[in-house]
């Protein structure tokens, strides 16, 4: 007997279940349509529908989420109608967010990877918006009115900021590098040495790219030690390349030894082969005075006598992701000719803002407008400044006994695999909410709108300045507020 009750009571809830076409008939629904799209829609309420029906089928007590749990033995089909769209609504959203959105970096980490590195500057947010989102002269001669050349201006640029012959831009470092090995070196041996062959992230390793490029690696010296002798004991007739990896993530200290590039360059010429540098992050200019030691500036590589350099777009120049190849016309010349080249350049919008990126550093202004170049240049004095202020804002909207805010002494990071042994000084704010835990308030902050992504340290929420730009301290205010 029991067992036909519970047989009466699940068929019971089981008729008591919408269908698909009652819950995209719901004011709920109806409102999503024209954001969400007819055909998403019905594939998002048939997941809440088969979820709702599995549910109901199970045991009471199967989850606090389910239906059952909600409403207890009053399902009726207007109570799980309600629910339903309460899912739906839930689920759109959550597949809204999943997309690019967004975020207000508080983690003080200025290139974060996963965050998108280098946030442009106003100048490469506009020429991006109103230059190059439309129809554009990407590879159009207005003067001439045929077809130009593609990315010519920021070849220019970077012709002239690094003194070097030839460019080439691609859509990643990694990309450059792949080229280079494929056009100068398939079929024949690249020598590098064992304390270069570096994972750079992501499982990125240099010998899978010189694998995949068709090249032969040659491993010369030691992980901590390698000398000239090295590289000229193995050239060979086979030798294509000579290839130079800075370690821009790691960096090996003690008893160490390595090649200058003027060394290489000097035994490359005797020996008729390009010299190729990838320098990982680059710079356009010297950022030592700022804190930032270690870290090649692509001019003095090409006046070293490297053939060919590759650097980044998006990590020490600050602007979009691209790979920079620079070096000698006719070595360029060849990876512009190369087929491969095609299927790794670089698009209209990173072309764009790089363009203005590259200005900026033409005009000598790119510390004040450069925003990765600005944050790395804020010093702590800046910084602890910008918290008091701010603490003093957080106060007058949110009681310290329910938000305790202190201000605390760290660093933040380069990140994106950049400068791995400087952590610039800043100042912390630190903070502690009265009924949530730290790992509670974290997850407030990042589900807020737009997302807050801090760190916690010591079992606090910390919120780091540097990364926030002054445009964005409202939103992070209200978001704080917003959890109290």
């Amino acid at each position: 007997m029991p067992e036909a009750n519970s047989e009466t009571t699940s068929a019971r809830r089981l008729r008591a279940l919408p269908s698909m076409d009652a819950l995209l008939r719901t004011p709920e629904a109806l409102s999503l349509r024209a954001r969400v799209g007819g055909e998403r829609l019905k594939t998002l309420a048939r997941t809440v529908t088969d979820g709702l029906r599995a549910e109901l089928r199970a045991d009471d007590s199967a989850s606090d989420d389910s239906a059952t749990a909600r409403a207890g033995d009053d399902l009726t089909r207007e109570t799980l109608l309600a629910e339903a769209a309460r899912r739906l609504v839930r689920d759109a959203t959550l597949d809204a967010a999943s997309g690019v959105r967004r975020v207000i970096n508080a983690t003080g980490v200025v290139l974060h990877t996963n965050l998108g590195r280098a946030p442009l500057s106003e100048a490469a947010r506009r020429a991006v918006a109103e230059e190059a989102a439309g129809y554009c002269t990407l590879e159009y001669d207005v003067e001439t009115g045929a077809r130009g050349r593609r990315g010519r201006r920021v070849e220019e640029l970077l012709a002239e900021l690094t003194g070097a012959e030839g460019v080439l831009v691609v859509n990643n470092c990694a990309a450059a590098a792949l080229l280079v090995l494929s056009a100068l070196a398939r079929d024949g041996e690249t020598i590098v040495s064992r304390g270069e062959l570096v994972e750079i992230g992501g499982d990125f390793r240099v010998p899978d790219v010189m694998a995949q490029s068709g090249t032969s690696m040659v491993e010369v010296g030691t992980t901590n030690r390698t000398k000239l002798s090295d590289y000229a004991r193995v050239v060979n007739e086979r030798t294509r390349l000579i290839l130079r990896v800075h370690p821009s993530n790691y960096r090996i200290v003690g008893f160490t030894a390595s090649v200058t590039v003027a060394e290489l360059a000097r035994l490359a010429e005797e020996r008729g082969l390009p010299l190729y540098e990838d320098a990982g992050s680059g710079a356009l200019f010297d950022l030592g005075p700022h804190g930032l030691k270690g870290e090649p500036v692509i001019r003095e590589s090409i006046e070293g006598g490297a053939g060919l350099v590759s650097f980044s777009g998006d990590k020490l120049l600050g602007g979009a992701q691209a790979g920079l190849i620079v070096g000698r016309r006719e070595l360029v010349e060849r990876l512009r000719k190369f087929p491969l080249y095609r299927a790794l350049r670089a698009d209209k919008l990173s072309l764009a803002a790089l363009e203005a990126t590259l200005e900026a550093h033409r005009r000598g202004t790119a510390l004040a407008e450069v925003p990765a170049l600005r944050m790395l240049a804020a010093t702590r004095t800046e910084l602890e400044k910008r918290a008091r202020a701010f603490t003093r804002r957080l106060r007058a909207r949110v009681a310290p006994d329910i938000l305790a805010s202190e201000i605390v002494e760290g660093h933040s990071a380069v990140g994106g695999g950049s400068a791995p042994t400087t952590h610039p000084e800043t100042a912390l704010l630190a903070l502690s909410h009265a009924r949530l835990s730290a790992a509670a308030l974290e997850e407030a902050l990042r589900r807020s709108s737009p997302p807050i992504i801090a760190r916690i340290l010591e079992e606090r929420v910390v919120l780091d300045l540097r990364t926030v730009a002054a445009g964005e301290e409202s939103e992070l205010l209200d978001a704080l507020a917003s959890v109290a």
